[in-house]
């Protein structure tokens, strides 16, 4: 069967990975599985000066006036960026689909990703709408000329991009400190796994998005996954192909040494009974392997240790 938190791939492939992970249920915060010394804390930053200017991911300039106090995510990946960097107490509204950290949970939803309900939305006051790689572009604009300043953090499928969403997010919200520390132990534990892979031999991997009756589904050749797979030490053997859909066909022809599914939802059940993955010798042999994939497919705070995880399976004598 194709895996319910899936249910958006029917309609629009390239947003799947941010909706199959808002989806996934909550996890505790997972423990920090140490990739070796942690980074040295960067010099603190100076408090934000007020109105601030800033370019965000679109392009748009966006002057804030003062310190935001009321901030609606339309994010889950921004729901974690504003937790992270300490202004958890800020977040006035947020979706359906932000669901970490666990206290997000008690605050208010104002809808969907792509269709937040406006009315919700206004009854918060916010001072900040922060929105990410989902959002509708008219929303935005019926967001703004109702005089809300709306600051896109979408990360254009790069660490960088990443990087910069934290960091915007930590000054313009005044948490700049906590931000500057969150991206050098991000680039450190990153440096680290590129460090002890570099020159091992790629394991071959498939990366479970979707399987059975509905279709199969993986990370394709450009998509960030497919990045943060070859980072890790892997070879995709879907890298053949661009885009989610995938031939069961060829999956089983190339029998990758790794298979790797999510956590929840029973997939790891499911695909041991699926024709087609059953035959495959990493699932016969114990190599299909669970991940918590809300470390890897929200854009945020946590992708790091998403790339650390990655690795660890397919190269565990190095960690």
């Amino acid at each position: 069967m194709f895996k319910k938190k899936f249910w958006s791939l029917l309609l629009m492939l390239t947003l799947v990975l941010t909706l199959a992970a808002c989806q996934s249920p909550a996890p505790e915060a997972p423990a920090e599985i140490p990739a070796g010394t942690p980074a040295e804390a960067p010099a603190e930053a100076a408090a934000t000066a007020y109105p601030l200017t800033v370019t965000d991911a679109s392009g748009k300039t966006v002057v804030i006036e003062q310190e935001p106090m009321k901030v609606v995510s339309l994010s889950p990946a921004a729901t974690e960026i504003v937790y992270a960097v300490g202004a958890g107490e800020k977040l006035a509204g947020r979706t359906d689909y932000c669901k970490f950290p666990a206290e997000a949970a008690d605050v208010l939803s104002v809808g969907t990703i792509t269709e937040p309900n406006i009315e919700t939305i206004a009854s918060v006051e916010p001072d900040l709408i922060l929105v990410s790689n989902m959002f509708n572009d008219d929303v935005r604009t019926k967001l703004e000329s109702l005089g809300y300043k709306v600051l896109d953090l979408s990360s254009h499928d790069t660490f960088e991009g990443v990087y910069n969403a934290i960091s915007q997010t930590g000054s313009v919200l005044n948490k700049q400190d906590q931000a500057n520390i969150i991206v050098e132990d991000m680039k450190a534990t990153i440096a680290q796994v590129e460090e002890k892979v570099a020159g091992v031999e790629p394991k071959t991997v498939y990366y479970v998005v979707g399987y059975g009756e509905s279709g199969d589904y993986t990370a394709g050749a450009g998509t960030f996954i497919d990045q943060m797979l070859t980072m890790a030490g892997g070879a995709n053997v879907a890298n053949d192909t661009e885009g989610w859909k995938y031939s069961i066909e060829k999956l089983v022809e190339k029998d990758p040494e790794f298979v790797i599914c999510s956590l929840y939802n029973g997939d790891k059940a499911g695909i041991e009974a699926t024709n087609g993955y059953k035959e495959l010798t990493a699932v016969k042999e114990g190599r299909l392997v669970e991940v918590d994939n809300n470390l890897i497919d929200l854009q945020g705070p946590r992708l790091a240790q998403g790339l650390l995880e990655l690795a660890k399976i397919m190269h565990p004598e190095l960690f």
